[in-house]
C-alpha cells in the first residue's frame, strides 16, 4: 500500500507580523488621539479663518461707509470703535491662522505647546469679547437711525454689524476648542 505524501504543514507566522487588522488597545487609543488632535487643529484653523474673513468684511464695509454729511461712519464713536476692533480682529485672527498653517505645514510649533495653547485660549476670548462689545455698542445707534430713515448708510452699518457678530461667533467657538485643547494638554 502506498502512503500519501506528507502534506506540508502550515507555518504560523503570527508572531513575526503584527496584526494590522486588529491593533492592540494602546495603539488604537493613540490613533484615536492623533485623529482627535488633527481634527481639533484643522477645526480651529477653519474657525479662525472664518473669523478673519468676517472681520475683514466688517472692516471693509464700515471703512467704506462714507456717504457725505451725517452719513459718514467717522462721525459716530460707536462706528469708529467697531472699525478699530474689526481691524484688531483681522490682525489677531490673521496672525493666528498664519501661525497654525505654518505649524501644520512644517509639522513643528513656532511657540512652545503650553504657551501656544494659552495664547490661543486667552487671545480668542479677549478678541471675541471685544467683537461682541463693539457690536453691541453700535446696534442701538443703527436701530435708531433705521427708524428715522432706511438708506444705504444704515444698510451698510447693519451689514458691518452682522459681519462683526459672525466673527464673534467664529472666535467664540474657536475659544471653546482652544479651552478644550488647553484642558486636555499633558504637562509632562
Amino acid at each position: 500500500m502506498m502512503s500519501n505524501p506528507v502534506e506540508p504543514t502550515k507555518i504560523d507566522d503570527a508572531g513575526s507580523n503584527s496584526n494590522v487588522e486588529n491593533p492592540t488597545p494602546a495603539v488604537s487609543a493613540i490613533n484615536r488621539r492623533w485623529k482627535r488632535e488633527d481634527l481639533l487643529n484643522k477645526g480651529s484653523l477653519f474657525l479662525r479663518g472664518l473669523a478673519f474673513f468676517f472681520s475683514l468684511l466688517s472692516f471693509i464695509i464700515m471703512a467704506s461707509n462714507k456717504h457725505g454729511g451725517w452719513k459718514n461712519f467717522d462721525r459716530y464713536s460707536e462706528y469708529r470703535y467697531l472699525l478699530a476692533i474689526a481691524a484688531l480682529s483681522v490682525l489677531y485672527t490673521g496672525g493666528q491662522a498664519w501661525r497654525q498653517v505654518l505649524s501644520i505645514w512644517k509639522n513643528n510649533n513656532i511657540l512652545e505647546q503650553r504657551i501656544s495653547a494659552m495664547l490661543d485660549f486667552f487671545g480668542d476670548q479677549m478678541v471675541a469679547y471685544l467683537l461682541i462689545s463693539s457690536t453691541s455698542a453700535a446696534i442701538p445707534l443703527t436701530n435708531n437711525m433705521r427708524e428715522g430713515q432706511d438708506n444705504i448708510f444704515t444698510d451698510a452699518s447693519a451689514s458691518a454689524l452682522s459681519m462683526s457678530f459672525f466673527a464673534f461667533l467664529s472666535l467664540a467657538l474657536s475659544a471653546m476648542v482652544s479651552g478644550y485643547k488647553l484642558s486636555t494638554q499633558s504637562y509632562i
